[in-house]
């Protein structure tokens, strides 16, 4: 039985969203082999979300491994990840036998745009100028070494996403960003501050910004899911596809 439509699109959306972050930062870099697509991150070298990779079939990947070690190798990234619907047994292997981990398995999620209602009252912005505030929100939302969601983001292209900030008492405090894809509003960096949270605040502009999304042509909204975010997404309507598993690389 195949995948339904809606994870198909998921997918789609997800290569593009990988060929962003190859263009996003100093030094970043697509790798385009036959049915295969990576972002090479170099500022970030040992965080796997910027050193991504997806394929159109499990044989390309299969077939794509030794190239893709090379690549990452040469460059200097010491952690990439592979995105692998839970399905693609021979994949699963491949990337097992290779030395790659199971390093994390979100839900795929959907929501259809036509059932929401009117979008939510909230102060928010708007602009490619908040792209660096997006990185900021995250990287304190998620604390790490070194800011790595600012730099994945340094050179991050004008144009592509929509931005959206909301702030409490004048400060950034929620945030997130849309790629819109054939038609699929993409989720992504969805990220509260923690002195924010527990009042809605990027459930609400997430509602705010998919309702834009819908007014400019979007019919459906993708996105990946930590085991926190889903039952999150869940009450806001979004449905889960299943889970779509990450096969991490460290040395």
């Amino acid at each position: 039985m195949g995948r339904p439509p809606e994870y198909e699109r998921m997918l789609n959306s997800l290569r593009a969203f990988i060929r962003l972050i190859g263009r996003s930062s100093d030094g970043a870099d697509v790798i385009e082999l036959d049915g295969v697509v990576g972002s090479v991150c170099p500022s970030v070298p040992d965080r796997s979300l910027p050193n991504s990779v997806i394929y159109e079939s499990q044989e390309a990947l299969i077939d794509a491994l030794p190239e893709l070690w090379r690549r990452y190798d040469e460059a200097g990234v010491q952690a990439w990840t592979v995105w692998t619907p839970a399905d693609d047994s021979e994949a699963i292997a491949a990337l097992d036998e290779a030395g790659h981990k199971l390093d994390a398995d979100p839900a795929a999620m959907t929501i259809d745009l036509a059932t929401l209602g009117e979008p939510p009252d909230i102060d928010y912005r708007t602009g490619d100028h908040l792209i660096p505030v997006i990185g900021s929100i995250n990287d304190c939302a998620y604390p790490v070494e070194d800011d790595p969601f600012t730099r994945m983001m340094s050179r991050h292209p004008p144009g592509v996403t929509s931005n959206y900030v909301a702030d409490v008492d004048g400060e950034p405090a929620a945030c997130l960003q849309i790629l819109p894809v054939d038609g699929d509003a993409l989720v992504l960096l969805v990220a509260t501050v923690p002195d924010a949270r527990g009042r809605g605040l990027a459930s609400r502009l997430m509602l705010r910004a998919l309702c834009d999304a819908r007014e400019d042509g979007c019919d459906l909204s993708t996105l990946q899911a930590t085991k926190l975010g889903e039952p999150v997404y869940a009450r806001m309507g979004y449905e889960s596809l299943g889970p779509i598993q990450m096969w991490e690389k460290r040395p």
